[in-house]
């Protein structure tokens, strides 16, 4: 059989030149020959949440209650599974309950600006806050920050006590990071403590904001800023066009 296209042989596989045709009888499907984008082109921002944008729930919980050893964050202690073990001994030797804690967050409200800088970037960008937090602490700032998508652990909860956390996924910050950038995009990170550093490693492009000066200075190679400001142009010249 002939026609316009030249001989027909039924399944026999031809190169075209900007693809592969199969022949079936007279049709001519032609199947486009697919690849990934040579460099990333697309951005997502990564931020870490407490002390970047909200208070430190703990160090809040702490001045209620005059418990000094709670005022010990992931910005002292690198070790998160010790930090939290302590924080539930604590919990448990002066009877802290749930409740309590609830109405600590009900009085604290976004660091000044933060909601203002997050929708500015958010504007411009995808946005994923990853967070060593709980959902249940997380939940009413979310609310307050326009509920953007925070990736965080859980806690066990038995009646009004805190029993125990399950983390989601052990270095989750990490390995979100680094799952973003298998799927192809530009990744700018920001944080302030020990838990974000693996993060920052991760991304593009690291930063710390508003980090203790023990972690700077074990950190130097990523950049430090003070102001939403700062941090905002430094995200732009990573990610903008």
């Amino acid at each position: 059989m002939a026609s316009g296209l030249g001989l027909i042989t039924p399944g026999v596989k031809s190169h075209g030149a900007s693809g592969i045709y199969f022949l079936f009888g007279v049709h001519v499907v032609k199947t486009v020959s697919v690849t990934n984008a040579r460099e990333p082109n697309q951005g997502i921002v990564a931020l870490d949440v407490e002390g970047v944008l909200i208070p430190e729930i703990w160090i809040a919980v702490a001045e209620r209650t005059g418990i000094e050893d709670l005022k010990r964050t992931t910005r002292e202690e690198p070790d998160y599974d010790k930090l939290m073990l302590g924080r539930l001994e604590i919990l448990r030797t002066h009877g802290l309950t749930m409740s309590l804690i609830e109405e600590v967050m009900s009085e604290l409200k976004p660091l000044a600006g933060a909601k203002e800088f997050l929708d500015s970037i958010r504007n411009k960008y995808q946005v994923i806050l990853l967070s060593d937090t709980f959902e249940q602490f997380a939940r009413p700032f979310m609310r307050q920050l326009g509920m953007p998508t925070v990736f965080c652990h859980r806690l066990i909860i038995k009646g009004d006590e805190i029993a125990d956390y399950e983390l989601r996924q052990v270095n989750q910050k990490q390995k979100a990071v680094e799952a973003f950038r298998g799927l192809n995009y530009r990744v700018a990170a920001a944080g302030d403590s020990y838990n974000d550093t693996t993060m920052l490693a991760a991304a593009t492009k690291g930063f710390l904001f508003r980090a203790p000066t023990n972690v700077i200075a074990e950190f130097p190679e990523y950049p430090a800023f003070t102001t939403y400001q700062e941090l905002e142009s430094a995200i732009d010249a990573v990610l903008g066009e």
